[in-house]
């Protein structure tokens, strides 16, 4: 949420600023808010001070004149209202800011490539699909879950579950005893403030799943990714600022719509409407994101690392970012039966984007009360790195071996293989 004082003061570097995000502003309707705003506030003020005054006075032959200044401020009211939500509409759609050295672009295509961590697997054998391994060991059923839920859902059973949860614990007892992340198991339903306060809500309602709840109860979601519920943890809060900075991870389930994935990645576990995550999230003092952001990006690296997978890492251009973003950089993982790198990971500052939507603040060294920063990342997400694992591990009979690092969390197993 951006500051309309701060817009107002600093239009033009402003204007230059967002349209980097190759996005449609209509500039001129929020100049035009803000000075109706200001305009409606001064006038109110002025008729409130007339009538004060005429109170002061007790002179009973401006009676007539206070009723008729105090119909008037209730019209001003009104009219209030309704700038004032139109202005807030107008705010709330605009997206953060990029940072200085994030690269200009428009789409996916402008993304920089940052590193690459090793060779890609080289297979005496054509590659199968993680899909197809997964269908032929019996360990991924996509036919009953279309039955039972629709499309894009999955069973996923046998020693292919164990895997899944091995996964799941391997990456949170390595962000939590090697990278310093307080484990939290937080609810999975939030209410419709909290989906703002992160920039779900409201330009991206259509992708949300809401759910029917007890009358009089507000608005409730399931939750996108754990980034909400953890980022909302100092909502309405001072932080005390020898707690920062505070990093929580927790794996969760995952709710999406994938409203605007119509046609794309229809087979297999890549893009579904539930799926596990490991989240990262942050909250530092506002001059600490970038760092922390190059180390929350090594977190997640970190598991690929272990997991001895290929991948590399891009840069987001400002076409491509996150609507709460700052700069985020993108771990993508490589997939042979794909022939290509894809996305496992999105780690990203908000800097005080969020923290302004959340009223999250702290005290600096100075004693002024700011805005804290904050950041989110997939430290990873479980279901990619399943595929990921199953396709760069697989035999030409089938079989997928078992990396070494989730041995011990799969009884020593070597090998998932056909029963």
């Amino acid at each position: 949420m951006h500051n309309i004082k701060d817009i107002r003061e600093n239009f033009n570097q402003f204007k230059k600023n967002l349209l980097k995000r190759n996005i449609q502003v209509n500039f001129e309707e929020i100049i035009n808010l803000d000075k109706d705003n200001r305009k409606l506030i001064q006038k109110k003020e002025a008729l409130e001070k007339e009538k004060k005054d005429i109170s002061k006075s007790k002179d009973k032959s401006l009676f007539e004149k206070s009723k008729s200044i105090s119909i008037e401020i209730d019209e001003i009211t009104k009219k209030h209202i309704i700038i004032k939500k139109k202005l807030y509409d107008c705010l709330s759609s605009l997206p953060n800011l990029p940072m200085e050295d994030v690269p200009i672009g428009k789409n996916e295509n402008d993304n920089v490539e940052i590193s690459k961590n090793v060779e890609i697997p080289n297979f005496n054998f054509i590659p199968k699909s993680h899909y197809e391994l997964g269908e032929n060991l019996k360990m991924l059923d996509f036919d009953l879950a279309a039955k039972t839920s629709g499309s894009r859902f999955v069973f996923v059973n046998g020693v292919l579950a164990q895997l899944e949860r091995a996964i799941s614990n391997f990456m949170l007892d390595t962000h939590t005893n090697i990278n310093g992340y307080k484990e939290i198991s937080p609810p999975l339903i939030v209410s419709d403030d909290t989906m703002y306060g992160t920039g779900q809500l409201p330009k991206f309602e259509n992708d949300q799943f809401e759910i029917k709840f007890d009358v009089g109860s507000g608005r409730k979601f399931l939750i996108p990714t754990a980034e909400v519920i953890l980022t909302n943890i100092v909502k309405d809060k001072i932080v005390n600022l020898k707690e920062l900075p505070l990093r929580f991870v927790a794996s969760t389930p995952c709710f999406r719509k994938e409203a605007g994935s119509y046609g794309k990645d229809t087979k297999g576990m890549i893009r579904q409407h539930q799926f596990y995550k490991v989240e990262l999230v942050s909250i530092v003092e506002i001059n600490q994101c970038e760092s922390e952001l190059e180390r929350m990006t090594d977190c997640a690296t970190m598991i690929l690392d272990k997991l001895n997978l290929p991948y590399r890492k891009i840069v987001l251009c400002t076409g491509d970012m996150g609507f709460s973003a700052e700069k985020t950089y993108d771990i993508e993982v490589w997939l042979p039966s794909e022939n290509k790198y894809r996305e496992i990971s999105s780690c990203s500052s908000c800097g005080s984007f969020q923290a302004r939507r959340m009223r999250s603040r702290y005290k600096n060294n100075n004693n002024e009360t700011t805005f804290v920063g904050t950041l989110n990342g997939s430290g990873l997400a479980v279901g990619r790195t399943l595929i990921a694992i199953l396709e760069n591990y697989q035999n030409s009979d089938g079989s997928v071996n078992i990396p070494e690092v989730l041995k011990p969390y799969m009884n020593n197993l070597d090998k998932i293989q056909k029963i």
